[in-house]
């Protein structure tokens, strides 16, 4: 019921075209939008969709496989999150201004179980995001100005969604932690009787058979 009426009011803002920041252009071109999962905690994406802060709305900003790390013969782990998470596998959204909301609807393959999560993204963390900030940066030895145009977004069994915003020399810095909800139709709404995008690859099904599951870590 929350998530109706949340719903119908996303879609009278956009409908009566209650905007802010619309003057407010961004300093670089895009801004990028990546997913990625726990160590053999496999996830397919079926949707992620953006709200900008001009109430546009970019649906499909991504889709598919998050990134993950798969080592053989159970050498990772897969409890909690990196402490420097990388970019994930994503997106450039392009023409979008920074986020308001994020909302994603994945399959958690290792349960298996589909979930989806709402994120909000607070004004100070869109503030951070377009905020010029002096660094040094390894990958070329030079001072720069640099800026947090990565919204890296991590998803985890039991529905849990953790994001952090970076910049490609800059360190991340955690935006928000949710813990999405069953969608009981199933994968892809019930459109696929069931059926889910993919299997696990053998060695995260090997760690599955040997470990389980790590709730309660992420």
């Amino acid at each position: 019921m929350i998530k109706i009426r949340f719903i119908a009011l996303l879609t009278g803002l956009i409908m009566s075209g209650c905007v802010s920041g619309l003057d407010k252009p961004l300093p670089y071109d895009a801004w990028f939008l990546g997913f990625f999962a726990p160590n053999y905690m496999e996830v397919w994406i079926e949707t992620a969709d953006v709200v900008d802060i001009d109430e546009r709305v970019y649906r499909q900003a991504m889709s598919g496989f998050a990134s993950i790390r798969t080592p053989p013969e159970n050498r990772g782990d897969s409890k909690g999150w990196p402490k420097r998470p990388g970019m994930g596998a994503g997106k450039d959204v392009i023409g979008a201004k920074v986020p308001r909301l994020v909302y994603v609807r994945w399959q958690s393959l290792a349960e298996p179980q589909t979930y989806d999560a709402y994120i909000e993204i607070s004004q100070p963390i869109r503030d951070l995001m377009t905020e010029p900030t002096k660094t040094f940066c390894n990958a070329d030895g030079k001072w720069i100005t640099d800026y947090r145009k990565m919204l890296t977004i991590g998803l985890a069994p039991g529905g849990i969604a953790k994001a952090w915003v970076a910049g490609p020399c800059l360190a991340p810095f955690e935006v928000a932690r949710v813990k999405g909800e069953i969608v009981t139709r199933g994968p892809y709404l019930g459109e696929m009787n069931g059926v889910y995008a993919a299997k696990l690859r053998p060695e995260s099904q090997a760690y599955v058979d040997e470990f389980g599951i790590p709730f309660g870590s992420w």
